[in-house]
């Protein structure tokens, strides 16, 4: 339980944040996007264990593999750049992929081949939450509807799990992530 409020309170705290700070001035948005920054790779780990526990190789290999991404967000928002540096899009974008390969391969060999709803519902929530992760470190808001289809996964990859707090956790995280959506519509 310490390990689902942990990484879900990161997670949720981050979308909390991300969606407050798309309805702010450059400053006021800068220093929500800062500490959503930080917020979120504080709960990478907690995520990781609680994926390994239940042999979700993809979603946990993925999670660290996308640690490059979460960086790259925090580095654009803390020096304000308008794009990102390209040496370091490329190198996040490498660690993506490699992460997705080794993950899924991982996965076919242990559960041999696509054999299971989880694997299907982890491939939906990694999917989403990596390339959200890359078009919001982008500053694209598209990014939005990608984390939509990773809390939706996501959700119900925990409640046929049976974690239900973090099955609510990513329920509220969708409502954030919607409000995060329009908002940047909006902008």
């Amino acid at each position: 339980m310490i390990l689902q409020v942990w990484g879900g309170g990161c997670y949720l705290l981050n979308k909390i944040l991300f969606a407050l700070g798309e309805g702010r001035s450059e400053k006021g948005a800068r220093l929500f996007k800062l500490i959503g920054w930080v917020v979120y790779i504080l709960g990478v780990p907690a995520w990781v264990i609680i994926l390994v526990g239940k042999q979700n190789w993809i979603a946990a290999s993925l999670e660290a593999g996308a640690l490059p991404a979460m960086f790259l967000g925090l580095y654009v928002v803390w020096l304000s750049l308008e794009t990102t540096p390209r040496t370091f899009d490329r190198i996040a974008g490498i660690f993506t992929y490699v992460a997705l390969i080794f993950g899924t391969v991982y996965s076919f060999i242990d559960y041999g081949g696509l054999t299971s709803l989880s694997q299907i519902l982890e491939i939906g929530s990694v999917g989403g939450f990596l390339f959200g992760s890359l078009l919001l470190a982008r500053g694209n808001r598209k990014g939005w509807l990608f984390f939509m289809l990773m809390n939706g996964s996501m959700g119900a990859l925990m409640l046929i799990q049976g974690k239900p707090f973090l099955t609510v956790q990513q329920a509220v995280s969708l409502g954030f992530v919607v409000y995060g959506y329009i908002k940047s519509a909006r902008r």
